[in-house]
This record gives C-alpha cells, sequence and structure tokens, in this order.
C-alpha cells in the first residue's frame, strides 16, 4: 500500500489554508477536527468489548496485557501500561508497554526502530510472552513492521492478537484476533498522527484498561478502591473515598485508613461489616479481591 492511500496520510480540506489563520482559528479548527474523534470511538466499542472481555479472561487464568507500538503509539501503551500500578494497585507486570528503540524511545525518537519485524519478536521474546498473554499491536498507519513482527511471534507461541489502529483494513488488523479500527480521517497537519490518531489511540487504551481493571473488582461504584496512597494527594483521596463510602467523617477514615495499614479496601469493609483487618483480609482473600463480593460474604456469615 502506497503511503498516502492511507487515511492517516490524507489532505484535510477543512485545514488546507491553516498557515494563513489566525491564532484563535487554527486552534478552531483544530478543536473542530478533535471532536470527531469521539464519534469515531463509538463506532468500534464492539470491538473494543469483544477485546476487553479477552484480556479479562486471560488475566484470570494469569495472563498479563502487553502494548506494542512505535513512536506516538508505542508511547501511549507505555504511558497507560504505567499508570494502572498506582491508580488500581496492580503490579506493574500486569500491563506493560513495548517500544520500538526501547527505553530511549520514550523520550527521542529512534530513526529507522520500527523497520524491523524480527526486532518486534525479539523484543517479545525477552518479555518472555506466553500462551495465557494478550498483546495489542498499536499503529495509527495499521502498517509498522516492528508491530506486525510482534504480533506474528504472539500469534506463533499461541497468545491472543489484538490490535488498534486508525485507518480500514489495517495490515496490523489481519494478523490479529481482536482487531480495534477507529477511522478518525485527515489529520490538521497532514500525516502528524499524533493529533486526533493519537488522541483515538489514547481513548481507547483508556477505556480498556479502565474496563478491565472494573471487572477485576479495582473499582468499586466509581471509586478507585485500590489507589496505592505514594504522596499526600493519593493519602487525601483515599481517606476521601473511605469517608464516602463507608459513610464515615473524615476523622473516621482517618483512623480507619490508619488501622486498615493504608488500605482502602480493607478500611471500608471494616467499618462496613465491623469486622477486623485481619477477617477482611481473608474474606478478600476468598473473593479474590471483589470488595462488593467480600462485604456480602462477611455479612451472610454473620447470619
Amino acid at each position: 500500500m502506497k503511503l498516502n492511500q492511507l487515511d492517516t496520510e490524507k489532505v484535510n480540506q477543512n485545514s488546507l489554508h491553516i498557515d494563513e489563520m489566525s491564532t484563535i482559528d487554527i486552534l478552531k479548527t483544530i478543536n473542530n477536527e478533535d471532536q470527531k474523534v469521539a464519534f469515531a470511538v463509538q463506532d468500534v466499542i464492539l470491538q473494543i468489548a469483544q477485546a476487553v472481555d479477552c484480556i479479562y479472561e486471560k488475566m484470570c487464568l494469569g495472563g498479563r496485557l502487553i502494548y506494542v507500538g512505535a513512536g506516538t503509539s508505542g508511547r501511549l501503551g507505555i504511558l497507560d501500561a504505567s499508570e494502572c500500578p498506582p491508580t488500581y494497585g496492580v503490579s506493574d507486570e500486569l500491563v506493560q508497554g513495548i517500544i520500538a528503540g526501547g527505553y530511549p524511545a520514550i523520550f527521542k525518537a529512534q530513526e529507522g526502530a520500527e523497520d524491523s519485524k524480527e526486532k518486534g519478536k525479539e523484543d517479545l521474546i525477552q518479555k518472555k510472552v506466553n500462551k495465557n498473554d494478550m498483546v495489542i499491536g498499536l499503529a495509527a498507519s495499521g502498517r509498522t513492521p516492528y508491530v506486525i513482527g510482534a504480533l506474528d511471534y504472539a500469534n506463533e507461541i499461541g497468545a491472543t492478537t489484538g490490535s488498534v489502529c486508525c485507518v480500514l483494513n489495517g495490515e496490523i488488523s489481519k494478523v490479529s484476533k481482536y482487531p480495534v479500527e477507529v477511522v478518525t480521517g485527515a489529520e490538521v497537519v497532514t500525516g502528524s498522527t499524533r493529533m486526533k490518531a493519537g488522541t483515538a489511540q489514547k481513548m481507547v487504551l483508556n477505556m480498556i484498561s479502565t474496563a478491565v481493571m472494573i471487572k477485576l473488582g479495582k473499582v468499586y461504584k466509581n471509586y478507585m478502591i485500590d489507589v496505592q496512597p505514594t504522596n499526600e494527594k493519593l493519602e487525601y483521596r483515599a481517606c476521601s473515598i473511605i469517608s464516602n463510602l463507608a459513610n464515615v467523617d473524615e476523622s473516621e477514615a482517618n483512623k480507619l485508613f490508619i488501622e486498615s495499614g493504608k488500605s482502602v479496601k480493607l478500611a471500608i469493609i471494616m467499618s462496613i461489616t465491623g469486622k477486623t483487618k485481619e477477617e477482611a483480609s481473608l474474606a478478600l482473600t476468598k473473593t479474590e479481591g471483589h470488595m462488593k463480593k467480600a462485604i456480602d460474604l462477611l455479612n451472610k456469615e454473620e447470619k
């Protein structure tokens, strides 16, 4: 496929004279184009849901979610992966991001790194990818050799594969079991896929990781109950969550927070059920970390 035939490489007629516009008109043009992204994502929610359900099943079997990409796509995968541990209290092994060119490529473009299929395979081998893992290839253009090489290898060893691109009939879609194609169209600046295509990928990755974490019991109502209180702001957030969900005042929430060993889940369960930290912890273990199930179990045992 010729590069200029890709959806992401087409010329946007709405911004054809953007270099002659005033600042306000430049920004309005960008904003008008950005508003189209959410609708493009809306069109592929079914495909995203199928990927989410598969990832959840794999994680229940001890598998991991591994994003593979180059450039902006690779950085977005690393961003999504790196935010899961502090937000949901999961291991940094559970969701991982791999970028063509390795660590230096996170900060500075590594010329030619994305052109090697073999390197994509090698990076997955280094991660010891196995059949319980889900590998999602990320490429706005849908054709990055590095990503295709990684997906080919993942398929070869029996891992499950998915992909996210911003073109129709992307090459990575052809080699993944769960393809997601968010067609965002021509960019404001021709070929600058860090813009609409990047926004679309960020939205999809937000949806994937958030939905999976909800299904894993990392959210109660709409609160992040496994948030890791690693700084003053997050400690305040943790106590606020305890106060709201346990229906106690700030002082009692702080007391529960300390008594629970700074665990939001344990603090809430202790308050709602009147159980000790040890009893609450045991209930969580029995229910695989699902707080609502743990509360129901303790209340049932009380009867």
